[in-house]
């Protein structure tokens, strides 16, 4: 049974979008993936199709949804972005402000902006950890909060490619006594019923489509890594196989855990395209939206050796990722997962898949049919 056509909408305008996701299933690129793209809060696209195993013994259906890796971030970043809102959090405050430990081994001068803009120098755990550490939050934060940075915070990005959910995290608890699993539910996806879990409940794993490793060469475990790098990716060294297994599904892993799929990705992120306002709900100001847009650090990335800018959390258009229009945020997950929100043309593009490709930021598939979306909007 062939499953190379897409099911669900697509508006008549952005018909080429539905073409260039099939050409990803008919080339074999992907095996099973979704799209959605959202437009002055509304869904103009909202695309499935292939298999959910690499078996094809469970179609991709409606419903399925994927471990998103980095794209999970960006949920993290929302959560934090509608505490400062509120008040509640001030990025220029030092993170010893709200998590008094984290002030030891001289970090007591650590902004929570250095912990969103991936500069404090915590890219990774000096001490040995397991995979199984990561699903105890008290050891990993604890660990956190009592070693010195690995650089000098502030001055560089270095991709805090695990550390950086528990970090942001652990601040979030602080201040609302609530698991940032938790937050997440309460205050975001649950008002907008929005299928996105940093911490996936039993109930759901039949609808978990297995994560297929990148091809041979293009694994995290391939890369040349320096000392940081080391630290970073390989304590513990990243093993896809552990998505499948109900301790990684179930824990609260706030930078790389997340499970959910490309509709609740974009609806979730229309939020900040609308000014702060998604499904007729306000959960942000429009200057609380545009703070992401703020720029923290830029220059060479000390974790992936290439030019980075970062917001308030998010990417911005710069040598990484350039973009049509200025005011777009942006993230992607290991394998290839996205996130594009382009403030000026009030749009959200997600792409999640279970195919992984090379590299940990998206990858050409899932910039097909952005391509084809900005073509359609005139960007």
């Amino acid at each position: 049974m062939a499953r190379d056509t897409a099911e669900g909408y697509v508006h008549d305008r952005f018909a080429a979008v539905r073409d260039a996701f099939e050409t990803n299933l008919k080339s074999g690129a992907d095996l099973g993936a979704s799209f959605c793209a959202t437009k002055d809060g509304e869904v103009v696209v909202d695309l499935w199709g292939g298999w959910a195993d690499e078996a094809r013994t469970r179609p991709w259906e409606k419903d399925t949804i994927v471990n998103v890796y980095s794209t999970t971030k960006t949920m993290t970043f929302l959560c934090a972005l509608i505490l400062a809102d509120r008040g509640e959090l001030d990025f220029d405050a030092p993170v010893a402000r709200y998590w008094p430990e984290f002030a030891a081994n001289g970090k007591a001068d650590i902004k929570v902006s250095h912990l969103m803009a991936h500069s404090a120098g915590l890219s990774g755990w000096r001490e040995t950890i397991t995979t199984t550490d990561l699903y105890d939050w008290d050891k990993v934060t604890t660990l956190l909060a009592a070693q010195a940075p690995l650089w000098e915070p502030g001055t560089k990005s270095g991709y805090h490619a695990i550390t950086q959910g528990y970090l942001v995290g652990e601040v979030v608890r602080r201040i609302t006594g609530k698991s940032l699993g938790t937050f997440f539910r309460e205050e975001v996806a649950g008002p907008l019923d929005a299928d996105f879990w940093i911490g996936l409940p039993a109930s759901e794993d039949h609808r978990v489509a297995d994560l297929i490793p990148p091809p041979p060469g293009g694994a995290i475990g391939d890369m040349e890594l320096d000392e940081i790098g080391k630290i970073t990716f390989n304590n513990p060294g990243v093993d896809v196989s552990e998505t499948r297994k109900r301790a990684w599904r179930g824990a609260e892993i706030p930078a790389a855990g997340g499970t959910g799929n490309a509709r609740s990705i974009a609806r979730i992120h229309a939020i900040l395209a609308n000014g702060g306002v998604a499904d007729g709900k306000r959960f942000l100001s429009e200057a609380g939206c545009r703070k992401a847009l703020e720029v923290q650090i830029e220059g060479d990335d000390l974790i992936f050796k290439a030019p980075a800018k970062f917001g308030m959390g998010f990417g911005l258009p710069g040598p990484m990722i350039p973009t049509p229009n200025p005011n777009t945020l942006f993230w992607g997950g290991y394998g290839g997962s996205l996130i594009i929100i382009d403030m000026d043309a009030r749009t959200t593009f997600g792409y999640a898949m279970n195919k992984m490709g090379s590299g940990t930021l998206g990858d050409a598939r899932g910039f097909a049919m952005v391509m084809a979306m900005w073509q359609a909007l005139g960007a």
